[in-house]
């Protein structure tokens, strides 16, 4: 498959480390494109659920491939999220092209953009962390069941479901938070001056103005890489949301590996600086 050109791709949500992460397929796509400036949003490892026992090889090789995009140039900037935390500490470090920030500003074509993942907004976050991983385990444990479904569905020919989005339209808290969320992030950038306001977070693709007394901003939410498969490209001065679609991709031996025998990244990339480091903050 021939790669697209793409100035800028935003990924949030993938829950690397879990069973609900869709690994193979964010592998694909990650394979289909060359972009300039890769920007991943937060939550892309799931510390809190992080396991010795489940880390499958195509966890590792996406991991594999965001260090090839850094030895190739492009700039990737990991934003830290609330499921991967513990980065947090490690903000505002850089190696080579890579980038480990809590938040990001960048100027595109003559309009602010604000990149963070959103989790400041969610109130169970700030004054429950405790129920809120409880309740990432409960949503993991949901997915997984979810997955058993669906291949039984697919096996009889019938259309897959989703658990989840049923549960969040049936409760009107849920839909009310969404709302609430993308509010509450739209009003913040009109009165910082940002034209557009990125966030993941809440697993909801989108992309709408929003109005404001104050002015107008366009959000744009990433969403996720467990249920709805989608990313943001920015290009030409425009914003698409990407939806992996699995007939659009060529069948490939993944297995096989993502990277050559001739790809030597500890020679380009020296991983144990970054270790140095950690190392350093934590003693």
């Amino acid at each position: 498959m021939e790669k697209r050109n793409v100035e800028i791709v935003v990924i949030s949500d993938v829950h690397l480390g879990t069973y609900g992460c869709h690994a193979k397929e964010l592998l694909k796509y990650l394979k289909s494109i060359k972009p300039k400036t890769l920007i991943l949003n937060g939550d892309i490892i799931d510390i809190w659920q992080f396991s010795k026992r489940y880390w499958p090889e195509t966890h590792m090789k996406i991991l594999r491939k965001l260090m090839k995009f850094v030895v190739e140039g492009v700039n990737v900037y990991y934003l830290t999220g609330n499921h991967d935390e513990l980065l947090r500490k490690f903000a505002d470090m850089s190696l080579g092209s890579f980038y480990l920030q809590n938040k990001l500003v960048m100027e595109l074509d003559g309009k602010k953009a604000w990149f963070f993942h959103g989790d400041i907004f969610d109130v169970t976050m700030q004054h429950s962390k405790w129920l809120a991983k409880l309740g990432a385990i409960g949503y993991d444990t949901l997915i997984l069941l979810n997955s058993m479904v669906n291949s039984m569905l697919t096996f009889f020919g019938k259309e897959k479901m989703s658990f989840s989005k049923k549960i969040k339209a049936k409760f009107k808290d849920a839909v009310k938070f969404i709302n609430s969320f993308e509010e509450t992030a739209a009003e913040l950038a009109i009165e910082n001056g940002y034209q557009y306001v990125v966030c993941g977070h809440i697993h909801q693709p989108e992309k709408r103005n929003i109005l404001a007394n104050e002015g107008e901003v366009l959000y744009l939410n990433s969403g996720d890489w467990v249920e709805n498969l989608t990313a943001l490209e920015y290009s030409a001065g425009n914003w698409e949301i990407f939806k992996y679609e699995a007939q659009n991709f060529v069948k490939d031996e993944i297995e096989q590996g993502e990277l050559s025998d001739g790809d030597d990244l500890t020679g380009k990339l020296d991983v144990n600086i970054l270790l140095q480091k950690i190392k350093l903050e934590i003693a």
